[in-house]
């Protein structure tokens, strides 16, 4: 007979962390005050040149239901959630992020809802918090779903194009996935850059019956905007984001549901894509001059997706959007062009009005 310490966890908690020295203190507190205990917590350390390692050893040296697992050299994000998926043992594993923290009843509240209705996924609400490179809070920003506890795939995946537009079916920090069916698909993060969430969740969700979603926002999701906004660049941002479209637009037709609601809303998020990468074409990272950048349109405008999606694209909160969602259906570069370049100098400039619109506010 088993003893009560060896007795398996309801959840694993899998925090990758890397450089976090600054917040792992806080993430580790947050789930060391929750009202909820029956828990483990691995935190796949991947080789930081900081004191992040240091910390969590302290954690776990003084806590049994905390690990830590060293990678040797630096791997990446999606090799860490994947180490920590493999040392799990609950019945649910969440992956949370090491610079984030959580309410001391989220698990609590998960629990719950299982307790009333067996999900293979739960899924929460999340805080945005915006901070400035002196780490100073400047706003915030909720996004709340609404409950629902789906009992058929028939019954949820119709809602998942609801879950996407509203940013919340990409994380795999707001979901609590049931550990076995990740292990019956053989499911892994791929190790990609930017939509390495998105194709794993996409994966995940693909066959599941179940799921409860709860109308909470227990997650403080913290964003830097001086990071965030303007010294990242990724050259293969918009390759990257035209394969997240394509993977959505084959996950709704797969299901049978690729409706003109869905088209558009899709469309609506490729348009948004392209005018991203409009933008962060004018960067000198790019390095694209006028020229190249006119070619990139042309070869945009001729792309199946984009003839797909964009003329059934749908823009009702966004002017900015709508104005190029339109440029795009008549196919003309300078037109674009211009409007990239003009969104390029409110970034660059002016950033903190650029993020708040971004996020809605």
């Amino acid at each position: 007979m088993k003893n009560e310490e060896s007795k398996k966890p309801f959840f694993t908690i899998v925090m990758p962390a890397y450089n976090v020295e600054k917040y792992i203190d806080r993430a580790i507190s947050s789930i060391q005050k929750q009202t909820f205990t029956d828990w483990e917590l691995i935190v796949a350390e991947d080789c930081s040149p900081d004191k992040t390692g240091q910390t969590a050893e302290k954690y776990a040296a003084e806590d049994s239901r905390i690990r830590v697992i060293r990678h040797e050299t630096n791997q990446g994000v999606s090799a860490a959630r994947n180490t920590g998926t493999k040392a799990a043992s609950g019945e649910y594993i969440w992956y949370m992020d090491a610079d984030d923290y959580v309410d001391e009843t989220l698990l609590e509240q998960v629990y719950a809802s299982i307790e009333r209705s067996p999900a293979q996924v739960v899924l929460f609400g999340h805080v945005e918090e915006y901070y400035d490179k002196k780490g100073m809070l400047q706003y915030t920003h909720s996004i709340c779903p609404r409950e629902h506890y789906f009992k058929t795939a028939k019954e949820l995946r119709p809602h998942i194009i609801e879950l996407e537009q509203e940013t919340l079916y990409g994380y795999p920090w707001n979901k609590i996935y049931q550990l076995s069916h990740i292990r019956e698909l053989k499911l892994v993060y791929e190790d990609v850059k930017l939509i390495e969430d998105i194709a794993f969740n996409i994966e995940y969700f693909m066959d599941i019956e179940t799921l409860n979603i709860l109308p909470v926002t227990p997650y403080h999701y913290g964003k830097k905007l001086e990071e965030n906004l303007t010294n990242k660049f990724v050259p293969d941002y918009f390759t990257l984001h035209r394969r997240r479209i394509e993977m959505l637009f084959d996950q709704f037709s797969y299901w049978g549901i690729c409706t003109e609601q869905v088209r558009s809303i899709l469309g609506s998020l490729y348009g948004r894509y392209i005018l991203s990468a409009l933008e962060r074409n004018c960067n000198k990272q790019a390095g694209m001059n006028h020229a190249h950048r006119y070619k990139w349109c042309i070869r945009v405008f001729s792309d199946g997706l984009f003839n797909e999606l964009i003329p059934a694209a749908r823009a009702k909160e966004s002017l900015s959007l709508r104005i190029a969602l339109l440029f795009f259906r008549w196919k003309r570069p300078i037109l674009c062009l211009v409007m990239g370049r003009g969104i390029y100098i409110v970034r660059r400039f002016m950033p903190m009005v650029y993020s708040k619109v971004k996020s809605g506010r």
